[in-house]
């Protein structure tokens, strides 16, 4: 039984609710993507499938469009995958569960995937219509971009005639994106060997913090548990120098201010230790109270289970605890261009332990080439200051702003004539592909924009039914223009 029948656009709701019916995680896009291509050959429209499982369907212009330059519209097929604690779906085999109130979707406890299913279902629904006035298209899917933007940077971009590109994957209406930092998934190793020691175990948790996103939320002096925990584990060994760590760890996306972490320890002065997490619960709590107002600093006894697991050896314990305290977090340099945006941050977002490895992964964002490529180096010299080493993926360009763009005078102009209000242009510190685009593609003019859609990446997302087909009904008036 379809749940959202009879909305307008119907085509785009059609598809949008059989895309939430194929599984589509990051990194499990084979589905859609034959899903994708089969559409392309039922209507008989060229396309190409890569290995990667990109996918581009070529259409000509309709309706007095034919002879128009050619535009690329744009948008990835993956979602990121978050369902509640009650919540008893496979992601891996199982569709969405829909739910339509009061003009409100969203999806009974998982995320939406509206970000970016709606510019999927746009794309979709204007290549499977015959009465729309468009210029010859070049629609591309994309995967993999919750997770470093991996479909993008594999997609061969020679098989792209276009120089316009329209980019379907932002989530406030009215607003026009321009312009977005580059960035690259830092990976540290840090390696030791385990020896036994003496002493009772113990459990140091953070938690109660905000978290967000590290792009978005950079800005708002939010604390990271991660870094939070690796400084309190300083500060005890500096008052009870007996304390080893077995294993520390928190965060799951390297894009995301980790809410939570936990160390499991050593220790053969408990006193010490529990007296001292009070003062430093304290000094926390008082310098984050206007941005984390609820953080909680805790240590338990804990009864280990595997006596055959043991703590870090002392000195690596020390150097690796000295350089863990050491790292970098936050906003480092703000933007003199455009006020109010962030220039150059980084992120710790996942830390885990494994049976002889620390490992840290950052998310590092710049729109200057030269202080991505700084904090970067910074970060391998504090890898190295503990015996540790560096590897680095994902990394993709900076979309840098264009001060000539008729691409974006047009955007602009459309929505004024058809909402009568302006439309915000802006640039933000997150990354998007049009970076990627606009580093193959000389020459390229590119926007970013989408109707509005809340709480993306939890399983609160939610997208508003009036925005979609306003948003509709502004991108088929802007391609009858181009």
């Amino acid at each position: 039984m379809s749940i959202l029948g009879g909305l307008k656009p119907e085509k785009v709701f059609e598809y949008f609710e059989k895309i939430c019916s194929i599984p589509h995680g990051s990194g499990e896009t084979t589905l859609i993507s034959e899903y994708i291509a089969d559409f392309a050959i039922k209507h008989g429209l060229e396309y190409i499938q890569d290995a990667s499982n990109n996918v581009i369907i070529y259409k000509q212009g309709q309706n007095g469009g034919e002879n128009s330059e050619t535009v690329i519209l744009q948008g990835h097929m993956d979602m990121v995958c978050e369902k509640t604690p009650d919540s008893d779906i496979d992601f891996h085999n199982d569709g969405l569960s829909l739910v339509l109130e009061d003009g409100v979707i969203s999806a009974k406890g998982t995320t939406l995937g509206g970000d970016d299913g709606i510019a999927v279902a746009y794309m979709l629904a204007i290549l499977d219509s015959y009465d729309i006035k468009h210029p010859p298209l070049e629609c591309v899917f994309t995967v993999d971009e919750e997770i470093g933007m991996l479909g993008a940077s594999a997609l061969d971009m020679s098989n792209l005639k276009g120089r316009k590109l329209l980019n379907i994957d932002s989530e406030d209406e009215g607003y026009l994106l321009v312009s977005c930092a580059g960035g690259a998934t830092v990976t540290l190793h840090f390696p030791f060997i385990r020896r036994g020691a003496q002493g009772k175990c113990y459990k140091i948790n953070v938690s109660g913090l905000l978290g967000g996103h590290s792009g978005i939320e950079i800005d708002k002096g939010r604390a990271n548990a991660d870094i939070l925990l690796s400084k309190v584990l300083k500060d005890l060994l500096f008052i009870d120098d007996s304390l080893r760590v077995i294993s520390v760890k928190g965060g799951l996306k390297d894009n995301a201010i980790p809410v939570q972490a936990e160390a499991e320890i050593i220790s053969n002065n408990p006193d010490a230790l529990f007296e001292s997490i009070k003062d430093l619960e304290a000094e926390i709590v008082s310098e984050y109270k206007e941005t984390d107002p609820g953080i909680k600093i805790t240590i338990e006894e804990w009864e280990r289970k595997d006596y055959s697991i043991y703590p870090l050896d002392e000195m690596n314990n020390l150097s690796i605890l000295m350089a863990l305290s050491s790292m970098p977090y936050g906003i480092k340099k703000m933007s003199s261009d455009i006020e109010g945006l962030v220039q150059t941050s980084l992120n710790l977002g996942i830390m885990y332990t494994t049976e002889n490895e620390i490992v840290l992964s950052f998310s590092v964002r710049s729109s200057v080439a030269a202080e991505k490529k700084e904090m970067i180096e910074e970060l391998e010299l504090l890898s190295k200051s503990a015996g540790g080493y560096m590897e680095v993926s994902g990394d993709y360009p900076a979309w840098e702003y264009r001060k000539d763009s008729p691409l974006r005078d047009l955007m602009t102009e459309t929505f004024e004539e058809m909402f009568g209000k302006k439309m915000i242009v802006q640039a933000i510190h997150a990354g998007v592909e049009c970076g990627l685009f606009a580093d193959a593609l000389e020459g390229l003019d590119a926007v970013s924009f989408g109707p509005d859609m809340l709480d993306i990446h939890t399983p609160k997302e939610r997208m508003y039914v009036d925005s979609v087909s306003r948003t509709w009904d502004y991108l088929i008036n802007v391609l009858s223009k181009l």
